[in-house]
């Protein structure tokens, strides 16, 4: 380029952030699955310029330029700048999203990605108003695990994870939507897949990303309390359960720093055991009021039965409690199908094809609550 514009994150008014983050935006660091920018920006070239780190669970991004994926990429350690397009009419707007693929990883306390500066030779412009806003809230199967890869690849690796191949992307896409994502491999709404009671996504909705300990992340405000009045959402769909679920299959978990143990179990029939199953109702229960308390007029919509429904009553009588005991009217549950056959990507999850089929339905469902609301 002819003359190099140099752009800080905290500088550019025009650009929408993508996701939950620190009150920093110098560096702008993104944390969960999803997260990025969107940006507006007229001129021939733009530069983007990433500092990334890991021990084992390396840093993916996508770039999209005018609604089309130009490249989907793994960024190697350190700083370096990446070209989000180049030898582009000078005259011409064009719209970029640059989007983490990958979700927070709490295993890896090096894990980083953040946005230091732009580069490029014209000007930002205004981004367009989305038409609503959408919080996805889940597990892997949100976090998009399993829809890169064939359905031999069972390695637990970061090139697996695509959010921009999960269906909280596709939904947003279709709505023109500005989504953010709240999602964590393994982690259930009463205990993780393996039982563990504190790797459930309740212990961290009211942080900005909790679940990461890394030194830099906490710097950088992962812990500190998540400020809900500055994004409030439209629609939030939670998809919860599915390690509930299969913690009943699992050993017994115990803490061994203050001897707390669980394992769900099952009863002589083979069936979920009651106690079990009313411990998932409790959870449910407890979590609604929790998101409605910092969400005040969202439409909740509980999506569930991609992998299975064996905890589904307990979700239904968890809901049905809540509704009950607040008569809140904007809380919904949709059953959804479970993913078979070509519909499977790696590690057994969801691969595009399963992702494409739960997107159709939940948008189904947001499109139907918006004709109401008209």
């Amino acid at each position: 380029m002819e003359k190099e514009i140099k752009y800080l994150p905290g500088e550019i008014e025009e650009f929408r952030v993508l996701g939950r983050t620190g009150k920093s935006r110098n560096p702008l660091v993104l944390f969960w699955t999803g997260s990025g920018v969107e940006l507006c920006y007229e001129g021939t070239e733009l530069w983007c310029e990433f500092e990334s780190d890991y021990s084992c669970y390396e840093q993916w991004i996508a770039v999209y330029v005018n609604g089309a994926l130009l490249t989907r990429q793994m960024l190697q350690k350190g700083r370096q700048k990446v070209c989000l397009f180049r030898n582009l009419q000078m005259k011409k707007v064009n719209h970029v999203k640059v989007v983490k693929e990958v979700q927070a990883m709490p295993g890896d306390e090096e894990a980083y990605l953040a946005i230091h500066a732009f580069y490029g030779d014209g000007t930002f412009c205004k981004v367009p108003e989305p038409k609503c806003r959408i919080e996805f809230i889940g597990d892997s199967i949100t976090s998009g695990e399993g829809s890169y890869g064939s359905t031999e690849e069972q390695d637990w690796v970061a090139m697996w994870f695509s959010a921009t191949q999960a269906y909280p992307h596709m939904v947003a896409e279709r709505l023109n939507a500005d989504c953010r994502v709240f999602s964590q491999s393994g982690y259930g709404v009463y205990c993780a897949y393996d039982n563990n009671l504190d790797h459930v996504i309740p212990m961290y909705y009211e942080q900005v990303c909790g679940v990461l300990t890394g030194k830099r992340n906490v710097e950088s405000g992962a812990q500190e309390a998540h400020d809900f009045s500055s994004w409030q959402p439209d629609y939030i769909v939670i998809n919860l359960g599915t390690n509930d679920g299969g913690a009943f299959h699992n050993p017994e978990w115990q803490d061994e720093a203050t001897g707390r143990k669980n394992k769900m179990v099952a009863d002589e029939t083979g069936a979920p055991a009651k106690e079990c199953l009313l411990k998932v109702q409790g959870a449910v229960t407890d979590f609604l009021r929790m998101v409605r308390k910092n969400n005040g007029t969202a439409q909740i919509i509980w999506a569930y039965g991609m992998m299975g429904t064996v905890v589904e009553s307990a979700i239904k009588e968890g809901i049905t409690a809540y509704v009950k005991e607040s008569n809140d009217k904007k809380i919904h549950y949709i059953t959804l199908n479970e993913i078979k056959d070509e519909q499977i990507g790696a590690r057994s999850h969801p691969g595009v094809l399963g992702h494409r089929a739960t997107a159709e339905m939940i948008y189904n469902k947001i499109a139907e609550l918006q004709n109401e609301e008209v």
